[in-house]
């Protein structure tokens, strides 16, 4: 069964070394080892995993056999190892650019998966052809340069520690041996990529395909626990969690690694290709070897760049190949992508996924492989107690934050420029927002404003042509051409509180308005205490008399309006208004504003003003049935009330309102009041002036008063 096996490897195998290692193949007779041997000046050690022994377990149970035999098994994948490394000694020997003049040979050994046989293995290489002597060298048959290893670490480990006392290296084409205090520094070098790298390989693998949920299998020996605790902290960090972690028997066996053909090509193409080391090494110095090979550095024949580091490691990519199963059981390998270690961070894995071909169970399509399905943008993750990160829960992201990505561990918020979008999975852009002349409410606003201002003038300009009338001059002309000129810059100045905030503007729009709503309304105040106390006089021997005239109103209209100046003339001094963002007040919006500066002054001429007009309101209530002909008191009560009723509610609706709408509320108040002064005030004598002109004479006037 044996023969036919290797009768069958030898037709599937390379076929151009064939007759070569039969002609090199010999037992040797001294050896209870398989032998494969071919002379040469250099000779490259193998020890090889071509066989093993099993023995059939014995139990208690019944009787056991008189003897309990063993069973010899073939591993195939073996067999083409060792017709590798002819191959690669044979296109070395036969290549006169690469060792002129020297002949390659080599000699291995089956290890059989034990450590007996390792050992017996090893001191063979060591010894001569055809006797056991380990350390006894007379002939140039027995020039052993180095030994490759076998594809099993702890096979590595045993040959390392029987080189290392002839300072002979090996090179290993399968995992590292695994180093302790007791064995540091044995002379070994790999030669197929660190396990490290292959990780790191299968992490962006898994990472890139969002699988995060996998089980791993691991052989249950020293091998695979190395292997779980190497990759769980790994794994864990990166987002990757294990459903399971199974342990099964160690096989004795692998069956596709990197083989010795890739290895014995990589020699073929530098070890040997330099003509000084030519591997002038004598029997005194072994070690020039170990030299060479650490500062070794040259381009396969895939035109990789390979070297081998400090720690004993080559250095190279790695290739990702997609096996493609048949409905025949076997199998085609595709080169789809490649894990480069000396490329930089974002390039080391270049995966090309249209060439992948995906099992039949997947329906040619990429499988999932989660615990839970993935959170939407708008979402983010919640772990669920007590199981694996990678199990979740998905909840939507608070008001405020947004989540743009799958997966999120959590939900941020947006740079105060933008602001999360309805389904908050985005940050869009927001809108520069002030109150505008381009908008309708900006230029309703300024319309009435403008509108206002047009009646006011007209007023005036009516008063002017008739002020010699007997309607005029009550009450103190001056007084009224005073309060006219501050309602007509009261609906002016509401023009400043509409368009882009400027330092001016800023600067301007709320002392102007304190001052001069502030003048408009000492003016009703000093018209207010002028009828009460005209009235006053009238009485037989009144002290009053001599306080009525035009020097009380007009002493009165100034103290107040100094006033308010003054607290005006602080507030700029100390912390004017200026142009300010207003990044947060509203969600969608960017607020172009003007800062006040400082609020408490703000409310401070809001406070002086409220005073002036409250005064003004319970005086004018107290004398509003006073017998006047033409009780101006009783329309000062009315266009009071009005004004106090507009500015109460102002605060509320001021305060309650954000961005260019908190803008709009004051331009209303101020009109609004204003033009409840303007009304109250003036429509009644407007009314007599032009439409009943009969009635604006002094016989008429002190009539009406008697």
């Amino acid at each position: 069964m044996v023969i036919l096996v290797v009768l069958l490897l030898e037709l599937f195998s390379y076929k151009v070394c064939q007759t070569h290692l039969e002609k090199c193949r010999l037992q040797c007779p001294h050896s209870p080892l398989h032998t494969y041997h071919q002379p040469g000046e250099f000779l490259i050690g193998g020890i090889v995993s071509h066989g093993g022994f099993i023995a059939s377990p014995a139990t208690f149970a019944q009787e056991p056999p008189p003897v309990l035999p063993e069973e010899l098994v073939v591993v195939p994948k073996g067999y083409q190892y060792i017709l590798a490394l002819a191959f690669a000694v044979k296109e070395i020997n036969e290549d006169a650019h690469i060792l002129p003049n020297i002949t390659l040979g080599f000699r291995l050994y089956d290890s059989y998966i034990s450590a007996r046989s390792t050992y017996l293995a090893t001191l063979l290489l060591l010894s001569m052809v055809e006797k056991f002597v380990p350390n006894y060298i007379c002939d140039v048959e027995n020039n052993l340069t180095g030994v490759i290893g076998g594809l099993d670490s702890e096979i590595s480990f045993y040959v390392a520690t029987v080189l290392d006392i002839f300072k002979i290296p090996q090179l290993i084409y399968g995992s590292a041996p695994v180093m302790n205090d007791k064995s540091p520094g044995l002379p070994f070098y790999q030669m197929a990529a660190s396990e490290a790298l292959q990780y790191e390989g299968i992490l962006s693998l898994l990472l890139h395909f969002r699988w995060t949920w996998i089980g791993v299998i691991a052989t249950d020996n020293e091998n695979g626990e190395r292997f779980v605790q190497t990759i769980s902290p790994m794994f864990t960090n990166s987002g990757v969690c294990f459903a399971f972690i199974e342990r099964i028997p160690d096989f004795s066996f692998i069956s596709e690694m990197y083989g010795l053909l890739e290895l014995a090509t990589n020699i073929q193409d530098k070890i040997f290709s330099s003509k000084a080391n030519a591997v002038v090494t004598s029997g005194e110095s072994y070690s020039m070897l170990h030299h060479f090979l650490r500062s070794i550095s040259f381009n396969n024949t895939a035109g990789d760049v390979v070297f081998i580091n400090q720690n004993g490691e080559v250095v190279s990519s790695l290739d990702i190949v997609n096996w493609i199963i048949f409905a025949n059981q076997s199998f085609h390998r595709v080169r789809v992508g490649r894990i480069d270690p000396q490329a930089p961070p974002d390039q080391k894995l270049t995966l090309d996924e249209d060439a992948i071909t995906w099992h039949s169970w997947f329906n040619q399509t990429q499988p999932l492989s989660v615990c839970t399905e993935r959170c939407l943008p708008g979402s983010s993750k919640k772990v669920k107690e007590g199981e694996p990160p990678c199990c979740y829960d998905c909840i939507p992201c608070p008001e405020g934050k947004i989540a743009n990505q799958d997966d999120m561990n959590d939900c941020y918020k947006c740079p105060d420029k933008d602001y999360p979008s309805k389904n908050r999975n985005a940050c869009l852009s927001k809108d520069i927002s002030f109150l505008s002349y381009e908008e309708t409410l900006g230029i309703s606003l300024a319309s009435f404003s403008f509108f206002l201002s047009l009646i006011t003038a007209l007023v005036l300009g009516i008063f002017m042509k008739h002020h010699n009338t007997p309607i005029v001059i009550a009450n103190n002309r001056n007084l009224t051409y005073t309060l006219l000129i501050s309602l007509l810059l009261c609906f002016l100045c509401a023009l400043l509180f509409i368009g882009r905030p400027d330092k001016v503007t800023c600067l301007l729009r709320q002392p102007a308005f304190g001052i001069i709503f502030s003048t408009a309304v000492s003016c009703v105040l000093a018209k207010t205490f002028t009828v009460v106390l005209a009235f006053m006089a009238t009485k037989p021997e009144s002290r009053m008399r001599k306080w009525v005239g035009k020097g009380l109103g007009h002493s009165i209209l100034l103290f107040c309006s100094i006033v308010q100046a003054g607290i005006c003339t602080l507030w700029l001094a100390t912390s004017p208004p200026y142009p300010d963002v207003d990044m947060h007040s509203m969600t969608e919006e960017i607020i172009l504003e003007c800062n006040e500066g400082s609020v408490t002054m703000f409310y401070c001429v809001l406070i002086y003003m409220s005073c002036l007009a409250t005064v003004s309101f319970a005086v004018a209530f107290l004398a509003r049935k006073l017998p006047d002909s033409f009780n101006e008191a009783k329309f000062i009560t009315f266009s009071m009330l009005v004004f106090c009723s507009v500015w109460l509610s102002f605060i509320p609706s001021y305060l309650s309102t954000k961005g260019k709408y908190m803008v709009a509320v004051e331009i209303f108040s101020i009109l609004a009041s204003g033009g409840g002064l303007l009304g109250c005030i003036f429509s009644p004598k407007c009314y007599i002036i032009i439409l009943r002109p009969e009635l604006n004479n002094r016989e008429q006037l002190i009539r009406k008063k008697n």
